[in-house]
């Protein structure tokens, strides 16, 4: 089993309400229901700023693609699902 710690945290009286209703109806407790939710949004947070250093790795090592280009490359997939969409 994961070691645990313990944290206490503020949150709005309706957030708690709200929490408390969703215990109910899925028979959890709180804590385990705002561990989850704590787990999920580090999780998605930490994804998001990998995602951005890679970014900023790219573009420091020059590996872009011009924005004309992007665009260009944008249209001609939108007209291609057009024409697609025109023919069903």
């Amino acid at each position: 089993m994961t070691a645990s710690a313990t944290m206490t945290i503020r949150v709005s009286s309706e957030t708690k309400l709200k929490l408390e209703r969703i215990a109910a109806d899925t028979r959890r407790s709180k804590s385990f229901l705002a561990a989850e939710a704590i787990s999920a949004y580090v999780d998605r947070e930490l994804e998001i700023i990998e995602g951005i250093k890679r970014g900023m790795a790219d573009a420091a090592a020059g590996r872009v693609v011009p924005h004309d280009e992007a665009m260009t490359e944008i249209d001609a997939i939108e007209a291609s699902e057009a024409r697609r969409a025109d023919k069903a």
